[in-house]
Order: C-alpha cells, then sequence, then structure tokens
C-alpha cells in the first residue's frame, strides 16, 4: 500500500495584477470543474490568472481566459489551455454576486489559485470597481513611499 506524501509545498498561484488594476471588495472562495489533467498541471504550479475574468453564463459563474498549461505526460486526455471552467458556489452567493454585478457595475475577478488541505482546487474571487488613473498613480506613490520607509527601517 502506498503511503501518502505529507510534503508541505503549498501551490499558490495569484493575479499580481489584480490590486493594481481594481479596488478589491468581497471576497469569496470558489471550487472549480476540473479535467483530470488541468488538476495535474495545477499540482505542478503549471497555470496562470493574469487577464483572466469570470461571468454569468445561465445563472452559472464561469471564468474565462485562464490558462493551464498542458499536462506533460498527458496522451490524447489533455484539455486545453484557456478553456471556460465552471466555478462552485453556494446559490445564494451566486445571487449576490450576479445582482451586484447587475446594478452596481461591478466585476468579477479572480486573484488567487490554490490546492486546499483535502486537495481540491479553490480559486479566491473578489467583486472588484476598476481604478482610475489617478488611482493608479496613487498606488504606485503609495508603493514607492512603503518601500522607502522600509529600506530606512533595516
Amino acid at each position: 500500500m502506498a503511503k501518502k506524501n505529507n510534503a508541505t509545498h503549498k501551490i499558490e498561484i495569484s493575479n499580481r495584477k489584480a490590486s493594481y488594476l481594481y479596488h478589491l471588495t468581497d471576497k469569496y472562495t470558489a471550487g472549480l470543474v476540473l479535467a483530470g489533467t488541468e488538476i495535474k498541471s495545477i499540482r505542478e504550479g503549471k497555470a496562470g490568472l493574469n487577464d483572466s475574468y469570470c461571468t454569468f453564463i445561465n445563472n452559472e459563474l464561469w471564468v474565462m481566459n485562464m490558462h493551464i498549461a498542458q499536462y506533460r505526460l498527458g496522451t490524447y486526455y489533455n484539455h486545453a489551455a484557456t478553456r471556460s471552467r465552471k466555478l462552485l458556489l453556494q446559490r445564494r452567493e451566486l445571487r449576490k454576486l450576479q445582482r451586484q454585478t447587475k446594478e452596481t457595475g461591478l466585476t468579477i475577478i479572480p486573484t488567487m489559485l490554490f490546492i486546499n488541505e483535502k486537495g481540491y482546487a479553490k480559486l479566491e474571487i473578489y467583486l472588484a470597481r476598476g481604478k482610475k488613473l489617478y488611482d493608479k498613480r496613487e498606488s504606485i506613490k503609495d508603493r514607492d513611499n512603503q518601500r522607502e520607509f522600509d529600506r530606512g527601517l533595516k
């Protein structure tokens, strides 16, 4: 009987541009519907969230443009790298997200893809509002000031 690998290697793939481009408000954690080769690629850390977004299709939440590289040992069972993937949330959360995106003009942005302690792939999503150009400049200025402050302490 094979032993379970108790590796402490954590998989956390993040969208670093999200906090620069958007004001992030409400956080949700959603499950993903994946194929077998997709979860193997995620466990190898071969995924990316740049330019990905979430949208509603037939009252279901889907993530678009999320890149998961093809599994290197996969044969004809391999998946398409940027296919649409369904997100799993509770019905009340879905209704709340759909209402807020329609009424207030917010968007849903994925920020982090990770594997939880049970071994399931989860996607951290935020309700977000796009930043204006002057907000982005303010973010850059705050980041530079914090960097200078940290250098002064060391």
